[in-house]
């Protein structure tokens, strides 16, 4: 792998080439598909990645309306959330997402992208501005608070939006009421022209500690850390567990067939058979079972 790194100074960098850089460097985000409405009742709807969820208690997300980097103009957006401080975040998913591309189109003031984009309004319940009825997951929001971040070309303006009502279609609950993220069919906004979609099978799992404290990367011994087939990612996961298995555990699993199997065909070569034990811990790791690893990497 090489280790050659361009190394920028933003400050050498026109506005342009510091979003370009960061656009698909800074990726997935998710895509905040908001919808707003101005003083006279004209609603806007428009899309934007630079946006995250950042508290559950009070629950709020967090979306970003930059000036224009072509010319340092604000968006309709967030003229109008200076004069209505409400709007919906629509979440996007992929049957949708030609669509919101079109909505981002910078149609005149007044025009309403719901119209231009073809994707159907939903009356709110609480707030000013309608739901997007094709996205599964639409989030009523009332602004705390638009902060401006500069007023140079590219100077975004974070609206701390604070969530009132969550729609969900049961089209993507699972029997207990909550989200299936298999069903979600997310997409999320990369560099350029890029997209990316959350399916299953790009799907994966990474467990957590939360109520135990792993053993840590440093715990591992030093054979193992060093491994020439064990990546970074698969010492993560071994020194993510809150104890060793017993001797008694490691001595059982040794028994088995493929085991034997490793040891009688490595008799005498030790690199051999460390190898052997490496591949065979790898490729229980790459299935989950972290466990059973660390039972043949501590095999003697």
């Amino acid at each position: 792998m090489s280790t050659t790194m361009l190394s920028l100074q933003t400050k050498d960098l026109t506005p342009l080439q510091i979003q370009a850089y960061l656009n698909y460097a800074v990726a997935p985000r998710p895509i905040c598909l908001a919808s707003t409405i101005d003083k006279e009742g004209n609603v806007n709807l428009s899309p934007f990645s630079f946006f995250n969820l950042f508290s559950v208690n009070p629950p709020v997300c967090v979306f970003s309306p930059s000036r224009r980097v072509r010319d340092n103009t604000t968006k309709h957006t967030l003229e109008n959330l200076k004069d209505v401080p409400e709007c919906v975040i629509n979440i996007v998913n992929y049957d949708m997402v030609q669509q919101v591309s079109l909505s981002s189109v910078e149609y005149p003031a007044g025009v309403n992208e719901f119209t231009k984009s073809g994707l159907t309004e939903l009356p709110s319940t609480l707030v000013k501005p309608p739901r997007v009825a094709e996205s599964k997951i639409q989030l009523e929001c009332v602004v705390k608070d638009v902060i401006s971040l500069g007023d140079t070309p590219g100077a975004g303006n974070l609206v701390i939006a604070e969530i009132k009502v969550i729609h969900i279609n049961e089209d993507v609950l699972n029997t207990d009421g909550s989200i299936d993220q298999l069903k979600t069919d997310h997409v999320a906004r990369l560099g350029g022209d890029w997209y990316c979609r959350v399916t299953a099978d790009n799907l994966f799992k990474v467990a957590k500690p939360v109520t135990t404290v792993g053993i840590g990367f440093d715990a591992i011994p030093h054979a193992i850390r060093n491994s020439k087939v064990l990546t970074g990612n698969n010492l993560g996961q071994l020194g993510n567990v809150e104890q060793l298995p017993t001797d008694v555990e490691i001595e059982a699993y040794t028994q088995s067939d493929e085991l034997k199997e490793i040891f009688d065909a490595t008799i005498g070569d030790n690199q051999t058979r460390e190898l052997q034990l490496h591949l065979k811990a790898k490729q229980l790791l790459d299935n989950g079972l972290v466990a059973d690893a660390w039972k043949v990497l501590l095999a003697e």
